[in-house]
């Protein structure tokens, strides 16, 4: 029998691909990066935690302290669901939880992709914001999902808008990010959360609320988690909040650890393990170990640390960009997190202007991969969280630079 296989260096293996390969994409950030990494380019692209921050001593001595506790179980296999004491922490934060349900993942971006493969059928009307994160739509889309766009404003998703939609098109999920979303750095009103939870759960829509920045929160008052409201709204019964919850430690405590859970009612996390069985087994134990002892007194410590400075560097951002942006440029004043977001007189394109950002020594996100149906195309993010206020000086003036010559 003849091998129909090909046999040469560069015989196109293209037609051996499967459909779901063939609509994945590189991530646009993480290739923008690459062009990124001469020492002389300012950054405002990466949505890169400060590592000058990152409590190396405490994660230092917690790793001394679970390998002298633990021994070999620290660097053994550990269980699919996550290192229980973790877990415990995790659902006590929310009265009416248990372990159960909670399940620990490698990074939220893991959390996203198995969500995805659970929960989305080829078809599936899946609603998101416009603009929205765009690595979420990175893992969902090879699930075959059908986008619907909701429209924003400075108040996060137009709920109304949401109504309508909801009236015309059978949805399966609508993805959210409430606090400081990634890439506009808004923040969803207490009122159009309480107003989304209740139409999604007329309408049957289950919501996924990813929560990375939630507690960087630098000014204003926090509000409560779509998951929270979900719960009040069935008396506290975790079973039957339609609202998924997806949090991280990596914009908190360190990115490079990858600990984030999702949690959920008990069959969805059933179903998680189940697809985390097939991916990776379990998150790393010994990583799990790590953040458990840094939870009760480093993680807090943290957090107030990470908020003054990202807050800092904020108002010195905003700050420069009113004083060197020209009319007619438009920008959000975030109140936590790690972005914001510029927009540009119709007309201009912030990828053709990338290069000549670059040559002034200044680089961003352009806006257009953050929209899943297309557009956006004179938007871009700016994140302000591991630049210096020197740099955002000399970035910002770079910036303005290119629009004026871009704006004539």
């Amino acid at each position: 029998m003849t091998s129909t296989l090909p046999t040469r260096p560069g015989e196109d293996f293209a037609a051996r691909l499967s459909a779901r390969a063939g609509r994945m994409s590189a991530s646009a950030i993480r290739e923008l990066l690459k062009l990124t990494q001469r020492p002389e380019i300012i950054s405002f692209a990466g949505g890169l935690p400060a590592p000058e921050l990152f409590p190396l001593d405490a994660i230092r001595a917690a790793a001394n302290a679970v390998l002298d506790r633990h021994g070999p179980a620290a660097v053994q296999y550990g269980t699919t669901e996550g290192h229980l004491p973790l877990r415990e922490w995790i659902a006590a934060q929310t009265p009416g939880l248990t372990p159960g349900h909670v399940q620990i993942v490698t990074g939220s971006q893991q959390g996203l992709d198995l969500l995805g493969k659970i929960l989305i059928d080829e078809g599936d009307v899946v609603l998101v914001e416009a603009p929205t994160y765009l690595g979420a739509l990175q893992s969902f889309q090879p699930y075959g999902p059908r986008y619907v766009e909701l429209p924003t404003d400075e108040h996060g998703i137009d709920v109304d808008a949401l109504e309508d939609v909801l009236k015309t098109h059978p949805a399966k999920l609508l993805y959210a990010i409430p606090n400081f979303q990634n890439p506009t750095g808004r923040t969803l009103s207490l009122e159009r959360r309480r107003r989304l939870v209740e139409l999604t759960a007329q309408y049957g829509v289950m919501v996924l609320e990813d929560d990375p920045y939630g507690k960087l929160r630098f000014t204003g008052e926090a509000l409560p988690s779509l998951f929270t409201l979900g719960l009040e709204r069935v008396g506290g019964d975790p079973e039957r909040n339609h609202v998924l919850y997806s949090g991280s430690f990596s914009k908190t405590l360190v990115p490079g650890l990858r600990d984030a859970w999702v949690q959920g009612p008990h069959l969805i996390i059933e179903k998680l393990v189940q697809a985390k069985q097939g991916a990776d087994l379990h998150t790393p134990i010994f990583n799990q170990m790590i953040i458990t002892e840094l939870v009760g007194e480093v993680l807090p410590r943290q957090i107030e640390i990470v908020k003054r400075a990202y807050g800092e560097r904020a108002q010195h951002m905003v700050g420069r960009l009113r004083e060197h942006f020209p009319a007619g440029v438009q920008f959000t004043e975030p109140e936590g997190g790690m972005f914001l977001w510029v927009t540009l007189p119709q007309g201009l394109d912030t990828t053709e202007l990338f290069p000549r950002a670059l040559e002034r020594g200044v680089a961003y996100v352009p806006g257009r991969p953050f929209f899943a149906l297309g557009g956006g195309a004179n938007t871009m993010r700016l994140s302000y969280s591991s630049a210096t206020p020197e740099q955002i000086e000399r970035g910002v003036r770079a910036l303005a630079e290119t629009f004026r010559e871009a704006m004539g």
